[in-house]
């Protein structure tokens, strides 16, 4: 073990650390534990511009109550110097990770400390209900305890703004200063006489507000027993889900607390992430069991949502993220009509069918970053039009407006909307979304993610970056290129290197390639791990079902060899 991590160690062992710490600590040491040792203290675990995001233990590059303890306060110290008035006040949410709540309280209590409001509520909550208490009681902030959907090892922490959507510049990279300017010493506590319990009554605002969003609850009442079945997958939406499709009509909901009720362990599932099949496939047995035509499956922190759907066949299709959001989007095109200049926000690796859908309707269409912050920016800042939907191919959607995040509990009564709109049309969800091909074209994507881990890795991303940039394609196998989009120089570029236009968007280290058959290949390093991950999509006019797929996966799978390694 190299000097200076026995350095840290030590003066964990001799510092202002308490003293369940100090012997966890020792415990390591008298056990030989010399992996984790290294692990936990070999780096401060850091304040990326989300907030924090790391295994739970102790150590300096761990997820405990020092490394929370310091975020907080140099949250604080960032808030305080942010304006004069003598009343600040911060909401603050958790899921059911293990140690959300300990951490969400410890937070709360450094906030008080600091002679700062704290709206702290009182169980787990999904995240739209955190966007959502920032917005309603005119917050400066907001503090979400979660690591979505990592690992049971896993916690994090999230900040929020004052417009209920995570923090961007300049606030990102401001908060980071102060947070790194922090000691354990400088940590204020012990005072928790500014911290207000908040819970069903902002449950029941939420609710009510989210009943404007629905477009035909008269075709809701009309098929209100159609059977839906929903699982938190161990999460925060056990309770929210259930109660907003039940205020919207929904009475024929089978929800899976008995088997998948919170449990930061996650003991049904290798990952709790509704992207994967696998997490839903409890879920899905017992829709086949009862009879039902939809199951919905969202993750800890209830903002990502899985859908599989029963097909003409009686078999269930598990939707991709782009997928959702498009059935989602057609369905709120075409039928919510009382909306004037209506706009719908998509990230650049989000599937093209968003944008022919938009152009095809007359509807503006926002591109942005990945990220759901940057789409909640475009809610902030666009003052000539009206919100319509905002989605990721990330398994992330919102239809509210007043929630500046993804948002599980209103795109689970989105979906369960569209599917009584397929009802009341004779037809089921699968065949819907066969329509939209039909109409617009067969979009299929996929994603490549290629782990690249250490220095040795993070320089071998970025020197596949670097080669990218300096080979410009004329065409791709065989088909040409289009356009360049080199989101680090914000500039395009045609197949020559000429320079086309400028891209207005904040600058990150993304290449995306358009051709001229509509393929679309993006290449970006993870903002989160140590990966660089390539999105291939394409687009086949074929009417076809078996026969479109095909072709589609057989065009991505020749594009493939565009990934140099």
């Amino acid at each position: 073990m190299e000097q200076y991590i026995k350095d840290r160690i030590d003066s964990w062992l001799n510092g202002p650390y308490d003293d369940n710490t100090k012997n966890e600590i020792k415990s390591l040491l008298d056990s030989g534990n010399e992996k984790e040792l290294i692990d936990g203290f070999y780096k401060d675990l850091e304040f990326g511009t989300g907030g924090l995001r790391g295994v739970m233990g102790v150590g300096s590059n761990r997820m405990n109550n020092y490394t929370v303890g310091t975020a907080t306060q140099g949250l604080a110290n960032y808030l305080l110097k942010q304006t004069s008035s003598s009343e600040i006040s911060v909401a603050i949410s958790y899921d059911s990770r293990n140690n959300s709540d300990v951490f969400s309280r410890t937070a709360a209590e450094i906030l008080s400390s600091n002679g700062i409001k704290v709206y702290l509520y009182d169980d787990i909550h999904p995240i739209a209900l955190l966007s959502y208490a920032v917005r309603k009681l005119n917050c400066m902030a907001g503090i979400v305890v979660t690591a979505s959907h990592n690992p049971k090892e896993y916690n994090g922490y999230k900040v929020y703004w004052s417009d209920g959507a995570q923090v961007i510049p300049p606030h990102d990279k401001n908060i980071i200063e102060e947070v790194l300017k922090v000691k354990v010493q400088d940590i204020k506590r012990g005072d928790t006489s500014n911290i207000i319990m908040i819970g069903s009554d902002i449950e029941k605002e939420y609710t009510t507000d989210l009943m404007n969003y629905v477009v035909h609850p008269e075709i809701i009442k009309k098929h209100n027993d159609i059977k839906i079945v929903y699982t938190p997958i161990h999460g925060s939406g056990y309770k929210m889900v259930p109660m907003v499709l039940s205020r919207a009509g929904f009475t024929n909901v089978v929800t899976l607390d008995d088997v998948q009720s919170p449990n930061g362990n996650f003991p049904t599932v290798d990952s709790p992430n509704p992207e994967n099949p696998e997490a839903l496939e409890i879920a899905v047995k017992k829709a086949k069991e009862i009879g039902a035509d939809l199951v919905m499956g969202t993750d800890p922190d209830c903002d990502r949502v899985g859908v599989a759907l029963k097909d003409s066949n009686g078999e269930f299709v598990y939707l991709t993220g782009n997928q959702i959001g498009s059935i989602i989007s057609d369905y709120l095109i075409t039928n919510k009509k009382n909306i004037k200049n209506p706009y719908i926000v998509k990230t650049i690796v989000t599937t093209e069918l968003g944008r022919v859908m938009c152009e095809a309707n007359n509807i503006k269409l926002y591109n942005v970053l990945t990220g759901f912050k940057w789409i909640a920016e475009k809610i902030s800042s666009t003052t000539d039009g009206e919100y319509l939907f905002g989605f990721e191919e990330s398994f992330g959607y919102c239809i509210n407006s007043n929630v500046r995040d993804k948002d599980g509990v209103s795109s689970c009564l989105a979906i369960a909307e569209v599917l009584a709109f397929c009802k009341e049309n004779n037809m089921t969800m699968v065949e819907y979304l066969d329509s939209i091909y039909e109409k617009y074209g067969f979009f299929y994507e996929e994603t490549i993610s290629i782990t690249k881990k250490g220095a040795d890795g993070a320089k071998a991303i970025s020197d596949m970056m670097d080669y990218y940039r300096s080979n410009m394609p004329k065409e791709i196998e065989g088909i040409e290129v289009v356009s360049i989009s080199d989101y680090e120089k914000k500039e395009v570029y045609d197949n020559t290197g000429k320079k086309i236009s400028d891209i207005t968007l904040p600058k990150s280290n993304v290449l995306q390639y358009i051709l001229k058959d509509n393929t679309k290949i993006t290449v970006r390093p993870s903002g989160t791990e140590p990966k660089i991950k390539f999105y291939f999509e394409v687009c086949i006019k074929e009417t076809d079902k078996i026969k479109r797929v095909s072709l589609a996966k057989d065009k991505v799978n020749s594009f493939k060899k565009f990934i140099k390694e």
